[in-house]
């Protein structure tokens, strides 16, 4: 082995932040902060969530992969190596069956991204019979069943190209929508009203119940735990990375409301929420080009970004959540045999089928909501209670690796303080625990039941995999 081999350069704290920023952020968050909590009212909310939440949420996340640096697991890794194999399967379960209400919101947003992309708006599409919309949506989500039973290697780089490219976009969009009123200052802007009463959110059952929103958009650093030994003397630049990535979150969440606040008044917003939560980011890009007289183009960059974006998440989304629950060391011991199943492209085929199941038939259901925009809404209300309970996991590692913190070797703590780094991840947890089920309640009758019933249906299917792979050793040992 050469020097190089043995010492590889190692990146900067800079690069990480930038790295964590663009996987944890993005423009759709913007708007939908904006929409849900009635415009700049949701700047409080912002600074709050990020000073006690993703802060400690960030840093913990730092620890874990700071001990446990050579776990490729990620989550799943942390929890078999502090709390056991029972609760690592329990973990790795949650990640995937997360995933099983956003691959079928991918198939709506990459539909929805393709009328604004060829079109240039939804209206014909939003006009259409909702099963219209949803047996296209299901017709697409097969195919790419199909796609990642192939083992297509190909799109994860097409991901990353789309991730990188939405970013430049929502970081773009800032800085030319605070540029646009000097080019045309005749555009017919809103003005902000900077008062009190416009910054300080009403503390209403709206408001906690879309909480959820918020700890969705900010959640998932736990993807670049594998990065933080990666970095130049952790201990010391890892928290400063993280501080960096909170701070340019918060920067870009702010200024990307006051952004949002020129162009769309709160009172029209509230007055036709689904629409806007549809159609917020691509309306927002349609008003930018109008200011810089260069029409829809800004729109259409950016919905096409979308559409490549959102259908190779929706096949990453199949495949990746699947080879780490049915990969894991734990799936051989709690998971029914069949399901571990490969067929010749290395896929792990009965898996698909589940996905295909589950997915599908969320997908089928929706044909029941009166209207694409009303499943879209739904979709990103079902996805903001569902996919934070893979956080939960994160934050009982980490009370599990304090607990034993004899066992380990670390290059980074959060604390030296026990007490406060118990209270730190029992904070977090129970944050998250809170959001999930406020943001559970709807007005909507059918929301509410789809709401309740898929937790519950996803959760129950975990429970049930380890007692029918039991009933199959005894089969076997008769």
């Amino acid at each position: 082995m050469t020097e190089s081999q043995t010492n590889p350069k190692k990146m900067t704290w800079i690069t990480l932040a930038m790295m964590a920023f663009s996987t944890v952020w993005g423009f759709g968050n913007v708007v939908n902060g904006y929409v849900y909590f009635d415009g700049t009212k949701v700047i409080f909310s912002w600074v709050v969530m990020f000073l006690l939440y993703f802060v400690p949420y960030a840093l913990m996340v730092g620890e874990l992969g700071a001990t446990f640096k050579n776990a490729e697991g990620g989550v799943s890794s942390w929890v078999n190596a502090t709390m056991g194999a029972k609760w690592a399967y329990y973990a790795g379960w949650t990640y995937w069956a997360c995933h099983v209400v956003y691959i079928s919101s991918k198939g709506t947003g990459g539909l929805r991204a393709m009328a604004w992309g060829i079109f240039g708006n939804t209206q014909w599409y939003d006009s259409l019979p909702t099963a219209w919309t949803q047996f296209a949506t299901l017709v697409i989500f097969l195919f790419f069943c199909w796609v990642a039973s192939r083992g297509v290697p190909v799109l994860k780089g097409l991901a990353t190209i789309a991730g990188s490219s939405m970013f430049i976009m929502s970081i773009l969009f800032i800085i030319m929508m605070f540029a646009a009123p000097a080019i045309n200052p005749h555009a017919g802007f809103y003005s902000i009203d900077f008062n009190w009463k416009n910054l300080m959110p009403t503390f209403n059952v709206k408001y906690f119940t879309s909480l959820s929103i918020l700890v969705f958009a900010i959640g998932g650093c736990e993807k670049i735990s594998p990065y933080v030994n990666k970095v130049k003397d952790p201990s010391k630049n890892f928290p400063r990375a993280m501080m960096a990535l909170a701070i340019m979150v918060m920067i870009s969440a702010i200024l990307g409301t006051f952004a949002m606040a020129l162009m769309f008044d709160p009172k029209i917003v509230n007055a036709n929420l689904n629409e806007y939560i549809s159609n917020g980011a691509y309306m927002a890009f349609q008003k930018l080009g109008e200011y810089y007289h260069v029409g829809g183009l800004f729109m259409y960059i950016y919905s096409w970004c979308n559409v490549i974006g959102q259908f190779s998440t929706l096949v990453i989304s199949i495949d990746a959540p699947l080879r780490m629950l049915l990969g894991s060391k734990e799936a051989e011991e709690f998971i029914p045999k069949g399901l571990l199943k490969l067929n010749k492209h290395g896929a792990y085929i009965n898996g698909i089928w589940m996905v295909v199941v589950l997915s599908g038939g969320l997908i089928a259901i929706q044909a029941l909501v009166p209207n694409a925009q009303a499943v879209m809404a739904q979709l990103v209300k079902l996805n903001s209670t569902t996919m934070p309970l893979r956080y939960l996991w994160v934050f009982a590692a980490y009370v599990a690796l304090r607990k034993h913190q004899e066992k380990f070797e670390t290059t980074y703590q959060m604390t030296k303080h026990q007490g406060l780094a118990y209270t730190a991840g029992i904070w977090c947890f129970l944050v998250t625990a809170a959001c999930c089920i406020f943001g559970i309640y709807s007005p909507d009758p059918f929301t509410l039941l789809l709401n309740i019933l898929t937790p519950i249906v996803l959760i129950a299917l975990g429970l049930i995999l380890p007692g029918i792979k039991k009933y199959q050793e005894v089969k076997e040992n008769q």
